[in-house]
């Protein structure tokens, strides 16, 4: 390709609102626009490392069986009402009535659909296992866009959907995607975690994500030796707090005013871990609940909703003074609700409030002065143990998941075969999803420096640029288009930059589009008879550059020697 004729609208200056990095070098070197809130194009370079990831994803999902299709985007809405995700999902599923009146939605994914199609295909044991794949168009009214292509409204995700007899059959066809995935991700050259995660909206029994870490990630890790879990799932063994000495039973203390963790520490010389702290919160079946957390801890809502096994919120001020006390002042002595207790919440004397204005309790004890049930619902935080290891927890970006679905779309939407006795069984399902456009932000978070992108080769636009510094009919100029051709024809994806432009303006557009390799010809190649040549990542001279006889094959092996 000849960057004369290339639609590479680069800018110096990143877009007002950017904050993400691969916000900022994704529309500054031309390979993505923005049309909308949420809504991105991808220009002809960005759409390059876009399908090259596509096609390293179709190769390994090929390689366990899997059979690429197509399924549409827009969809009837009794679909998702018998799945019953019509109404759970919430805002975030585009809805609309065709001009017939009839309700259709655009899908954000298609547990659906497939799993229709192989209802109304499949009718015996023999018929599966069965992995079906597509890459597809997603609709999502993402509340905040944010982060150029990091969270939009509408993108595009590979989604391969396995279907098994029975759990043992689930299992496997799952334990062959992590191998698939882990190759997607070694290729792709990403620095990559394999998480435990939440099943979240998709339902079933187990899941994990594959997650990029990376300062712009929206997702939070936690690491340990032989450990990696979102922290929206992640357990640990909480850090030791030290108690204080236990009373024959709990005794008021006045705290004026003081209504945080905080100041209450502060004012009776603790750790804040000695306090436990209530969050009061409503849920449909259960009514008010309060939660109760040490002090130095915070409830993870997600664990939570898991704990109570459905949605909930929190507490209104009015709901919480009539039922329980004044907010600030309120705990689990006394209280006319159900408390559920921290699994950190270890047997001992903590403070507590005594739901009465400027007053808490102190020598409190679970069990002893008030009744419980129990539940992990707090929060990993950093220096909590695994196996005795430390956590760490650091930002990332999530670039895949899997999930174990199970009977949770075969049920209600009738996917069912005969097993060797001829009895109807639900198949067993699962789903597993990848975003092509969320890894090429991954990369350039991971690999960019203060010069712009640089990308690991197998997903670069192209494998190498060449720089011409002459103009068209000079010697130089001849022989870098002759170079062009001679890499074109032994197979390397070349950019020739052949514009009229300044050295440095050629230098400065290279080094932002991050290509792996850039080849540099002009009057001082054509008299010491090398090529320069430099690898992107990290700005290294190749030492003596390449010879210009014999280019070809020398730029073929330094390539291929790059990481």
């Amino acid at each position: 390709m000849r960057l004369s004729s290339l639609f590479l609208p680069t800018e110096r200056q990143p877009p007002a609102d950017a904050e993400a990095l691969s916000h900022q070098l994704m529309v500054r070197a031309g390979l993505i626009r923005q049309l909308g809130s949420g809504l991105w194009s991808w220009l002809p370079a960005g759409w390059r490392v876009h399908q090259k990831i596509v096609q390293i994803v179709r190769e390994e999902i090929d390689a366990i069986g899997g059979q690429e299709m197509l399924m549409p985007v827009l969809q009837p809405a009794e679909l998702w009402k018998r799945s019953g995700r019509y109404d759970a999902i919430g805002p975030e599923l585009f809805k609309l009535k065709d001009r017939r009146g009839a309700d259709m939605v655009l899908a954000m994914t298609h547990e659906e659909a497939v799993t229709v199609h192989v209802a109304q295909a499949v009718r015996s044991y023999r018929d599966l296992p069965l992995i079906l794949y597509h890459f597809q168009t997603k609709e999502r009214d993402e509340p905040r866009p944010r982060a150029g292509v990091l969270r939009t409204r509408e993108f595009i995700m590979k989604d391969s959907y396995s279907f098994d007899r029975d759990p043992e059959g689930l299992q496997a066809s799952y334990d062959r995607h992590i191998v698939a995935y882990d190759r997607i991700f070694d290729r792709l050259g990403l620095e990559w975690y394999r998480v435990e995660s939440d099943v979240g909206m998709m339902g079933g029994s187990g899941a994990h994500e594959y997650m990029a870490p990376c300062r712009a990630g929206e997702n939070e890790v936690a690491l340990a030796p032989a450990y990696a879990a979102n922290v929206e799932v992640a357990s640990a063994e909480a850090q030791p707090v030290e108690l204080p000495a236990g009373l024959a039973a709990a005794e008021e203390v006045t705290t004026p005013g003081l209504t945080t963790v905080e100041q209450v520490a502060a004012r009776l010389g603790l750790p804040e871990g000695a306090l436990l702290k209530a969050f009061p919160v409503v849920s449909e079946r259960r009514g008010l609940v309060m939660v109760v957390v040490r002090g130095d801890h915070r409830v993870n809502e997600i664990k939570l909703q898991n704990a109570l096994g459905e949605p909930f919120r929190p507490a209104r001020e009015d709901e919480i003074s009539e039922r329980i006390g004044p907010p600030g002042f309120i705990g689990p002595v006394g209280a006319d609700v159900p408390v559920l207790l921290d699994d950190a919440v270890v047997p001992g004397a903590y403070v507590t409030g005594a739901n009465r204005p400027d007053t808490h309790l102190r020598g409190v004890e679970p069990g002893r002065d008030f009744p419980f049930s129990r539940a992990d619902v707090r929060r990993v935080e950093p220096g909590d143990t695994v196996d005795g290891h430390p956590i760490r927890i650091e930002p990332a970006i999530e670039v895949g998941n899997i999930f174990k679905l199970g009977t949770r779309y075969s049920g209600p939407l009738g996917a069912t075969y005969l097993d060797v006795n001829g009895k109807e069984q639900l198949i067993w399902m699962g789903s597993y999803g990848i975003g092509p456009a969320r890894i090429a932000a991954a990369a350039v978070e991971q690999f960019a420096d203060e010069k712009g992108i640089s990308w690991p080769k197998a997903i670069a636009p192209w494998d190498v640029e060449l720089v011409g510094l002459g103009k068209p009919g000079t010697p130089e100029f001849e022989a870098a288009e002759v170079i062009y051709r001679e890499l074109t024809a032994i197979g390397l994806d070349v950019l020739f930059d052949d514009r009229p432009a300044n050295p440095g303006e050629k230098f400065a557009d290279a080094e932002l589009l991050g290509c792996p390799l850039r080849l540099t010809i002009g009057k001082r190649a054509l008299e010491s008879g090398r090529i320069e040549a430099q690898v992107r990542r990290g700005l290294v001279e190749h030492e003596g550059g390449v010879p210009l006889e014999g280019t070809a094959e020398a730029v073929a092996e330094l390539w291929r020697s790059l990481p």
